[in-house]
């Protein structure tokens, strides 16, 4: 029982951490210590050395602040002259070209054939971004596929097209690729592969809009 005192009386004589900081506070230099009063002389050069050290890290942070801003201003300006550059828009416009032509395989090369699939994607990416009215969209697209049909007479089948375009309908496509389903491209009337060619057009036209990045 005396041992386990005794051991007990010499841990607590031990000094604790808060008992060393302070005794090693109270032997550092005079001139390295807080300045307790502030009604010193000494406290007023402690204080503007301390101002001045707070003034230069805010140069500091203004400084990375400006340099941050400036770097990535360039980054901006080097990306406009890439984005400018005729190889980039060349590049990717094949890449919507490839991805258009894929999805309208996907959908279509089992009845349609593969080239005119590849056609009609090539020229609904090619005048998507043209000032022209939704129904001379399709008629363009469609002429490269069936050259025999007049401007005028693919109009007055591609009205429907552009009208459901328009007003975000699709019952106009659905049902001229209806036709599809039991018949085969070699089968249909001419009237009918100007029907689903234009409705494969305007699927191809929704697709490159709904692909556009939102502003």
């Amino acid at each position: 029982m005396a041992n386990k005192i005794n051991g007990s009386d010499t841990f607590s004589s031990l000094p604790s951490q808060i008992d060393l900081e302070l005794l090693e506070a109270l032997l550092e230099p005079e001139d390295a210590t807080y300045p307790w009063n502030p009604g010193d002389d000494e406290s007023e050069a402690y204080f503007q050395e301390l101002e001045q050290q707070f003034g230069m890290d805010d140069l500091l942070d203004e400084g990375l602040t400006k340099r941050s801003q400036d770097f990535y201003g360039h980054l901006d300006t080097l990306w406009a002259g890439i984005a400018s550059m005729p190889e980039y828009n060349d590049t990717r416009q094949q890449v919507v070209v490839l991805n258009l032509q894929e999805i309208l395989r996907t959908n279509f090369a089992a009845c349609v054939p593969q080239t005119l699939l590849n056609t009609i994607a090539t020229k609904a990416a090619e005048i998507f971004a043209a000032r022209q009215l939704i129904s001379e969209q399709l008629v363009e697209c469609v002429q490269t596929v069936l050259p025999a049909w007049g401007t005028e007479d693919l109009l007055v089948l591609a009205r429907p097209f552009a009208y459901a375009m328009r007003s975000s309908e699709s019952q106009n496509a659905a049902s001229a690729l209806s036709n599809l389903q039991n018949s085969e491209w070699t089968a249909l009337s001419e009237v009918d592969k100007a029907k689903v060619s234009l409705a494969i057009a305007s699927y191809a036209f929704t697709q490159l809009n709904n692909s556009q990045p939102e502003v």
